[in-house]
């Protein structure tokens, strides 16, 4: 028999997305999974809708809305199957999608979590914002995918069908080996939302364990579903937990200048938007900045309790660039990942 999978689907006031792509997920060919819909505390009909059209749809009903991390986090205990998927309730599955995630799994027991190729919903043929091919750090932690930086989503004509290392996968769409979060915990409960999947695939990376792209599973991303872009709470949780992840995860050598260097660009990025009259912006970054040196204590005993087995943290090197992405993209222009300087 094929290995069991969970597919865990966190929910909030999200009836109309249940409606809509839940249909793709409860028609995936793979023949040995559940779906588990992880609601958080939502004031519509999301609960009585699964109830009465998807009676076989287990549920896990929340009091409150705990976010993504924390949401998740309590799914845990109700997994156990071997491997799991974290999927918004946003996404549109192939029907074969599960099955190559399961096989690559297979294939290496030091493999922590892989991802689809994460595609745009409504540009099809376009890789999507929040995974695309699979996440690379740079030099100063920031983030970035292949097939999108920034703003720029390449469209996808196969450059990325092979299978990739990374340093993080979407956690739009993510498959999780059980026995690894057993080991090394799941989510930061401190950043509710965004950038929880970057710390905890480069904590899996830190402890040996590896992260892919699976290229055979395909994925379409709404995305922006319960926070658009442009909304200050999403931009206070990106700048926030970015520098968090960063405190968190680099070698001890690397992280204080590169804390110092983070905090200028966010300077920069605030006087932009100053520049731009966009004042919900910059007191979205002053406050991730506060937070961040309110909470300084728990940040570095975070870091000492999650590397406590570990003599020191290793410098990174799967999904790792050594330059600077912000360089690269507003300086010099680069708009595609594989035309990048220093890509192996």
């Amino acid at each position: 028999m094929q290995p069991a999978v969970t597919i865990v689907i966190l929910n909030w006031n999200g009836k109309g997305f249940l409606e809509q792509f839940l249909p793709s997920v409860m028609a995936t060919t793979y023949p040995n999974f559940r779906v588990l819909v992880v609601d958080n505390g939502s004031l519509d009909e999301s609960l009585p809708f699964l109830a009465a059209a998807y009676p076989t749809v287990e549920t896990l009903p929340l009091d409150k809305n705990y976010g993504f991390t924390t949401g998740n986090n309590m799914a845990l205990p109700h997994v156990t199957s071997p491997y799991y998927v974290l999927l918004n309730n946003d996404v549109e599955v192939h029907p074969d999608w599960l099955g190559p995630l399961v096989e690559m799994m297979e294939s290496d027991a030091l493999i922590a979590a892989v991802q689809p190729k994460l595609l745009s919903f409504q540009q099809r043929d376009h890789f999507e914002y929040a995974g695309a091919a699979g996440g690379y750090v740079d030099v100063l932690g920031y983030p970035f995918t292949r097939g999108r930086i920034f703003e720029s989503n390449e469209v996808d004509h196969g450059q990325y069908d092979a299978a990739h290392p990374l340093m993080w996968t979407t956690g739009a769409c993510m498959m999780v080996r059980k026995s690894v979060t057993d080991r090394i915990g799941l989510f930061e409960d401190r950043f509710f939302a965004h950038m929880e999947e970057i710390d905890f695939c480069w904590r899996a990376n830190n402890f040996g364990y590896k992260v892919m792209y699976q290229p055979k599973s395909v994925a379409w991303h709404l995305g922006g579903g319960t926070l658009p872009k442009s909304n200050p709470r999403k931009t206070y949780l990106n700048a926030h937990n970015s520098i968090a992840t960063l405190l968190k995860n680099f070698p001890a050598s690397q992280v204080w200048y590169k804390f110092y260097f983070r905090l200028i660009l966010d300077g920069v990025w605030a006087a932009k938007a100053l520049v731009q009259l966009d004042f919900k912006t910059i007191w979205a970054i002053f406050k991730a900045h506060w937070s961040i040196f309110f909470a300084f204590g728990y940040w570095i005993k975070a870091r000492k309790r999650t590397y406590k087995d570990l003599p020191k943290i290793p410098k990174p090197v799967a999904g790792y660039y050594p330059k600077s992405i912000v360089w690269q993209y507003f300086i010099r222009g680069m708009r595609k990942f594989t035309g990048l300087p220093g890509i192996k």
